[in-house]
């Protein structure tokens, strides 16, 4: 049994199971906007609906549970919350920043409220939800149920969409709504105070390689950073390979 509570005091160390998980997220994450890109420049059909359950299970998902598994980690060893808030205004200037690039390259299928953004208020929301453990499971799991059947309601109006009411037009494919993924956010806020309290291990884990773990989490330590440079990297190459297919895409540039 006390096997079972044992907690870790490494209070100031990274948990390499989260950054390795982090990893496998990102691994997904390439290869759902590489199979995207090849199916939006007409390059290889891939189905659409596949792609987003792949990127639910294994991707962005992974990526919001952790999150907010993080935020109480982190949260329980400052005790503040300013810098968690600053951390979101900076995530969602860069959710600006794509937005603003992708309605250059093209005015209908541009990111309006991407993941970036989504994690900027997120991060800027949560903080609020930090005194409570169960409540942030159940209304978590509520608002994934009123998500998930918002995405089959179109409104007349663009206004909410940010909070998961969607306007007739299309939105784009990197389109993650408060609705339903801030409750999944939730739900891994209640299991970072679950698994996590005081901002330790709760449970005993097998230690590897060093070295090893630590070239397998090197990924799962700066997602944002590759997050920003898989689009370059991906569009890049596909260009290099495909530039019949990809050109077109690109507007004539006044110089």
């Amino acid at each position: 049994m006390a096997g079972t509570t044992h907690i870790n005091t490494t209070k100031h160390s990274r948990f390499w199971e989260i950054d390795l998980l982090r990893t496998n997220a990102i691994v997904v994450m390439i290869v759902f906007h590489t199979l995207y890109l090849l199916s939006y420049f007409h390059i290889h059909y891939t189905d659409l609906h596949y792609l987003y359950w792949l990127w639910f299970a294994g991707g962005g998902g992974t990526f919001i549970f952790l999150a907010g598994v993080s935020m109480t980690i982190a949260h329980s060893r400052s005790k503040r919350i300013w810098p968690l808030m600053r951390r979101g205004l900076q995530i969602f200037a860069w959710g600006i920043g794509i937005t603003v690039v992708t309605f250059i390259i093209s005015r209908t299928d541009y990111v309006r409220f991407g993941i970036l953004h989504f994690f900027g208020i997120a991060f800027i929301l949560g903080p609020f939800f930090l005194r409570f453990r169960f409540i942030n499971l159940v209304l978590g799991l509520a608002l994934m149920v009123i998500g998930f059947y918002l995405r089959g309601v179109y409104f007349d109006f663009p206004w909410l969409l940010w909070l998961g009411l969607r306007p007739q037009y299309s939105v784009g494919f990197d389109y993650i709504p408060l609705l339903p993924w801030f409750g999944l956010f939730l739900v891994g806020m209640f299991f970072g105070k679950i698994l996590y309290p005081q901002g330790n291990r709760r449970f005993n884990i097998p230690e590897f390689n060093y070295s090893v773990t630590s070239a397998l989490t090197l990924p799962g330590r700066h997602p944002l950073g590759i997050y920003l440079a898989q689009w370059p990297a991906i569009i890049g190459i596909l260009l290099a390979l495909f530039p019949a297919n990809v050109l077109p895409y690109f507007p004539p540039f006044p110089f």
